[in-house]
């Protein structure tokens, strides 16, 4: 009996494949909501459904290279309080930087998407790269300015 595979089933094949199993083991595949019977109604909604996955995929792609492109060549800058050797009260993080994005340019960026090895302890001028989409990454220029 031919199925298609719902979810990933361990030594037999990842979503969407079309398998060839037996009666038994498929009846158990699709009792378990992992797989479906093959026919070409199905075969269609899983050829439409991957067209749908594919066209949001290259929006995204899209949208992340725009965003890249309105990114380059901008900083972003944060006052913050400082002590007399130079150094900062506490440090600069990503929920900081993502929230300064938003106020100075408008743009609302995750601070999850922010490459941020360790919090900016020091002041000056920084380049934090910015992982917008898994071939996408942009650098943001963020500036940390004594109060």
């Amino acid at each position: 009996m031919k199925i298609i595979l719902l979810q990933d089933v361990k030594s037999l094949g990842k979503a969407g494949d079309e398998v060839e199993v037996k009666d038994g083991y498929a009846r158990n595949l699709i009792s378990k909501k992992q797989g479906v019977e093959s026919t070409p109604k199905t075969r269609n909604d899983l050829k439409l459904q991957k067209q749908h996955e594919e066209k949001v995929q290259k929006e995204r792609f899209e949208e992340a290279v725009a965003l890249a492109e309105r990114l380059k060549g901008t900083s972003v800058d944060i006052p913050v309080k400082v002590g007399k050797d130079g150094k900062l009260f506490g440090s600069v993080s990503s929920k900081e930087i993502a929230e300064a994005c938003k106020d100075q340019l408008g743009l609302d960026v995750d601070k999850k998407k922010l490459v941020l090895p360790e919090p900016i302890k020091e002041v000056g001028k920084s380049v934090i790269p910015l992982k917008l989409h898994s071939q996408v990454t942009a650098e943001l220029t963020v500036v940390v300015k004594a109060e």
